[in-house]
């Protein structure tokens, strides 16, 4: 199945779509991550696997290099990888963190999930099956990861 059907996007709107977007505050953190890890030219890897409690779960690690084939998108000196098959799932989500008073932590805004779960860990994909009745991914339990 093409990318373009698998997230439910025009094949000629798909090339007008920002790859990945970050906001300035998930800027400055990962930047000071960076620092405080004393690891200044890694970069972000930004992956989608299988799992979590809406179908599939975002991830995150640092990395030095690219692989072949990933996609770096480079905001204000901070490095994001991402492989093509979790670019078919991300392509025009936006990163930020969010702090609160519950704990903070990166958040995605992924216009490619038609349902996520209450922690904001974990989606489910256009082609992924029936959506979720409540909405939330979650059920009436907590999500773990």
């Amino acid at each position: 199945m093409a990318i373009a059907q698998q997230i439910s996007i025009q094949p000629d709107i798909l090339e007008n779509i920002p790859v990945l977007s970050v906001t300035p505050t998930a800027v400055n953190i990962i930047r000071t991550l960076l620092e405080q890890r004393q690891i200044p030219n890694h970069a972000l890897r930004v992956f989608v696997s299988g799992g979590g409690c809406s179908g599939m779960q975002y991830g995150m690690a640092f990395e030095e290099k690219a692989q072949n084939f990933d996609e770096v998108v480079e905001m204000d000196g901070v490095r994001l990888l991402v492989d093509p098959t979790s670019m078919m799932y991300l392509r025009g989500a936006t990163i930020d963190y969010v702090d609160s008073l519950m704990g903070g932590g990166f958040r995605i805004e992924n216009p490619n999930a038609v349902s996520s779960c209450g922690c904001g860990h974990s989606f489910k994909a256009g082609d992924s099956g029936e959506e979720s009745a409540s909405g939330g991914g979650c059920g009436s339990g907590s999500c773990s990861h």
